[in-house]
């Protein structure tokens, strides 16, 4: 028993400078500058704020009508009954409150579509980053923003912001 207790402390020992000194390869990326510079990631950029600045006029539109519809009944408040001037007042109501369901699905529309094209820019880089690993015997591959401190060396954005504009040009916005 004490032999094999030997034999066992003498292997650990021997082990541990092989783990100690074994070779694992780290990088970083700055995703949120992929998705900035991109060629796709500008290309939807262009696309939601065409989209967005399509839907701000919209909005203005329907908001100076219903304000102009406002003053037009405020003006009749004095020739209306006060039956009339009631049921004018729930109609403008119910078109405000048409207005702000209208304006939120719009937004939050528009906010699923930024997402949901992000998410395909982020499919289309997995396999990207994964053969750059394995071509250049990479083990870990982490977000800039999680790095507090690391060399310059290691980071690959620029690499595989070129590799991302070759699979990639342009996201198209549904």
């Amino acid at each position: 028993m004490k032999l094999f207790r030997t034999v066992l402390i003498i292997l650990f020992f021997q082990l541990i400078p092989n783990i100690a000194f074994s070779e694992s390869t780290v990088a970083f990326i700055n995703m949120q500058y992929i998705l900035d510079k991109s060629l796709a990631g500008q290309s939807l950029k262009k696309q939601l704020e065409n989209r967005h600045k399509k839907n701000l006029d919209y909005f203005k539109k329907k908001e100076d009508q219903l304000k102009k519809k406002e003053q037009e009944v405020l003006a009749k408040k004095n020739i209306l009954s006060a039956e009339d001037f009631q049921k004018e007042i729930s109609v403008l109501r119910t078109e405000v409150k048409d207005y702000n369901t209208d304006r939120n699905e719009k937004i939050n529309s528009l906010t699923k579509k930024r997402l949901s094209s992000m998410e395909t820019i982020i499919k289309n880089l997995s396999p990207i980053l994964a053969e750059y690993s394995k071509e250049n015997n990479i083990s870990i591959i982490m977000d800039k923003k999680n790095i507090i401190i690391g060399k310059t060396e290691l980071d690959i954005t620029k690499e595989i912001l070129v590799l991302l504009d070759k699979k990639i040009k342009k996201i198209k916005l549904n």
